[in-house]
């Protein structure tokens, strides 16, 4: 059985979602997952904000507005009159029970609970087209399966117990179509994966059933070797190994969620990437295998902070960097890089949320700066630790860029390099001339 995964782009209009029935109505067993129309999680967080500032009035025109566009989708969708009077009662419903938020009490479980309608409606609206062509399918609610746990993490085996359940309940059918992002918690509530989570979704859906292979649909053919957006120019991947494409993923790669390469690696279940513009494209194959040595691909992460700490006092003290550590796990707050000096450590995060109290933590230990509007460039490949050249090679072509920290070493597959933002697009350009 093979999971077919769609962004939002993919069915971000009538005539998107026809073309995404063309791609899934062929031969062979697939789960289809879905994310919302492209846009609607973005008005649908527009929408909590309103109603957590108790604007009312606001949230009732931006919920009025969207609800019209969802109208007009079901225009140019249906054909038929049955399905046009479906699709706008199916509409009608998801809308009425958005509005009933204005006349109540909103708190962030009201929240995540108007953010799952989304997906509830792309898929649904997609189940009724395949119907309305006479293609059989079955429409899976990923609330039914779909877990966290307390600490907001995927429970596998009660993902893969209660989807197993669900698949049973139609032994003869082969195609089914289900939400991503959407799951609930430890507690039964509607809760989701964080944003980009249908990625997670697909993946966490592949790895349960053991599927042939996971195929991630996008509005691009494949992941490039350098940022398409700032650079020309660049190129798809055929192949990537988990441990190259996790890297180019964390570090920037909009293509692929972080999070979405792990499960897959772990049952070692092919995923593909492809693209709904172009099918033909091969797009890019990762798999458990690495494609020779060498750089690879280039990455880049925005909005970075790093923070120096320093203290000749304690820095070689028994204890000390632990100390430190510990002061990012009890915020919860991910570092991203670290470097080490005699009399100075410093590290880079991505979460600000927590930034004043991890300050004022660590001033305990020592003199604290922080440094924010910095770029993570990531340099991904397979780099042998004895191999000669790499360094002199990435260092030669960034001679005129400033650098704020280095990461060497610490993986077999990346290089990362800290650097103000202004100077990105310079140095992606040129680390993209002189590399590739």
């Amino acid at each position: 059985m093979l999971v077919l995964k769609f962004g939002g782009t993919s069915v971000g209009s009538a005539e998107r979602i026809k073309e995404v029935e063309k791609l899934v109505n062929t031969p062979g067993s697939k789960i289809v997952v879905l994310s919302a129309m492209s846009g609607t999680t973005n008005k649908l967080v527009e929408i909590a904000n309103y109603l957590y500032k108790k604007n009312n009035e606001g949230a009732n025109e931006l919920i009025s507005s969207l609800e019209q566009d969802y109208y007009e989708v079901v225009k140019e969708l249906f054909s038929t009159p049955e399905y046009i009077e479906k699709g706008n009662e199916l509409i009608q419903s998801h809308f009425k029970y958005i509005k009933s938020f204005t006349q109540d009490l909103f708190t962030i479980f009201e929240e995540k609970a108007i953010l799952a309608q989304g997906e509830l409606l792309s898929t649904a609206l997609f189940h009724y087209y395949l119907s309305e062509q006479n293609i059989p399918s079955v429409l899976l609610p990923a609330l039914n399966y779909m877990r966290i746990d307390k600490d907001g993490e995927p429970d596998l085996l009660s993902i893969k117990e209660n989807l197993k359940k669900e698949l049973a309940n139609h032994p003869k059918q082969t195609l089914f179509i289900t939400q991503g992002f959407i799951c609930r918690n430890a507690y039964g509530e509607i809760d989701n994966l964080k944003r980009g989570g249908s990625d997670y979704t697909a993946s966490l859906v592949g790895a349960a059933i053991l599927a042939q292979e996971i195929q991630i649909w996008t509005d691009i053919d494949g992941m490039h070797n350098n940022d398409p957006r700032v650079v020309e120019g660049t190129k798809p991947l055929a192949n990537l190994s988990f441990d190259e494409a996790a890297e180019l993923a964390y570090f920037g790669a909009k293509i692929l969620h972080p999070a979405s390469v792990q499960p897959a690696k772990v049952e070692n279940i092919p995923v593909r990437l492809k693209n709904t513009l172009q099918p033909e494209a091969f797009g890019t194959l990762i798999t458990s295998q690495t494609n020779g040595e060498g750089i690879k691909a280039i990455a880049a992460k925005d909005d970075i902070t790093a923070i120096k700490i320093k203290s000749g006092r304690m820095l070689l003290a028994h204890g000390f960097m632990r100390k430190v550590f510990e002061i990012f796990e009890t915020y919860k707050t991910s570092i991203d890089m670290i470097t080490t000096s005699e009399v100075a450590v410093s590290v880079t995060i991505d979460d600000t949320k927590y930034l004043k109290d991890i300050v004022d933590e660590l001033k305990k230990y020592g003199t604290v700066e922080t440094d924010e509007d910095l770029t993570i460039i990531c340099i991904v490949g397979d780099f042998i630790a004895e191999s000669k050249g790499y360094a002199l090679t990435i260092f030669d072509a960034l001679k005129n860029i400033p650098i704020r920290m280095i990461s060497y070493g610490g993986s077999r597959h990346n290089v990362s390099i800290l650097v103000n933002t202004k100077y990105k697009k310079e140095a992606l350009t040129s680390l993209n001339s002189t590399l590739f």
